[in-house]
């Protein structure tokens, strides 16, 4: 039963759990984008190409002893990592307090432990799928996908069943692809939204049925109003990132080097995807919506009861 271990010692383990696993977040978002397994060469520098050793590897702590650079060679090393990995530690903590600890007090281990599991896994995956949009353009299936998987065999958990389930992420969707991509990209010749942008609300669906997938569309179009508010106060434009530019180039590239007869329908193909061409102005500028889907994902997480008793509550 969870009353038998003390608080102190649940929130413990569950802080240093998520460290861990913030820790691996860090290998996902470098190494997904990029094609390459996430489990195979192990943890390297990707200056030098040293291998990491444990001790340079303890989560925010190594960071902070080795004053933001690596170990090996000495080179600056992003804030980025022990940010990813401290969000890794609060998730896991958030989960326990808010999905666990508001169970009953003699709710099984083995409950209690597959609760903080999956939604821990969804939280995390939301973490590395924010951060990998932000910097390519690109949400990966391998979480979209394999997360709303995972939102359906789990769904007894949440006292769903696998239809609610299911039914929620086709119709999160529909609801995306209709009217942002097929319709749109009909009148526009290019979606208004991106096809990875759909399946992340198809997982929000499989979680929380469709109308926690709405939440996650309403809320996910205010926050991400706001972010591009203040990028454009802060900057006065909104750029591409400079993965996205080493990408556009490297297409370039490639389709450069195909044979003629092949030349013009690749580029034809590459010009039609969102990426393949610097925005015209700031109105017109590509933000990244996946990492504000990804959050209002983690903010039903975090608060789902709340957030449902503020809504209807304004009814």
């Amino acid at each position: 039963m969870l009353d038998e271990f003390p608080l102190w010692f649940l929130r413990a383990f569950a802080i240093a759990f998520g460290l861990i696993w913030g820790s691996f977040l860090n290998v996902v978002i470098y190494r997904v984008p990029l094609g390459k397994s996430v489990v195979h060469p192990p943890s390297h520098c990707t200056r030098c190409g040293a291998n990491v050793k444990p001790w340079q590897n303890l989560p925010v702590l190594s960071w902070v002893l080795l004053r933001g650079r690596t170990g090996c060679c000495g080179k600056p090393l992003s804030a980025r990592y022990p940010l990813v990995e401290a969000l890794g530690g609060l998730c896991a903590w958030g989960i326990l307090e808010t999905r666990v600890l508001t169970l009953s007090p003699t709710t099984s281990v083995a409950f209690g432990g597959a609760v903080f599991l999956s939604f821990l896994a969804v939280t995390l995956g939301m973490v590395a799928a924010a951060f990998i949009d932000a910097e390519h353009l690109y949400l990966p299936g391998s979480i979209t996908i394999g997360g709303a998987i995972l939102g359906g065999a789990t769904a007894s958990l949440r006292g769903m069943s696998f239809v609610e389930s299911a039914l929620g992420a086709v119709i999160a969707f529909l609801v995306v692809w209709v009217p942002f991509i097929l319709l749109y990209e009909k009148v526009r010749g290019q979606p208004g939204m991106g096809l990875g942008d759909a399946k992340l609300l198809a997982l929000a669906g499989a979680w929380f049925g469709w109308p926690g997938a709405l939440f996650v569309l309403g809320a996910g179009a205010v926050q991400g109003a706001i972010g591009a508010g203040v990028l454009l106060l802060t900057r006065g434009k909104l750029e591409d990132t400079e993965a996205v530019k080493r990408e556009r180039e490297a297409v370039l590239a490639e389709i450069a080097a195909l044979p003629e007869e092949e030349r013009e329908e690749a580029l034809a193909e590459w010009n039609r995807d969102p990426i393949a061409h610097e925005a015209p102005d700031a109105l017109r500028s590509r933000m990244p919506f996946g990492p504000f889907l990804a959050l209002a994902v983690v903010e039903l997480v975090m608060f789902q009861t709340h957030i449902a008793d503020f809504l209807l509550g304004g009814l």
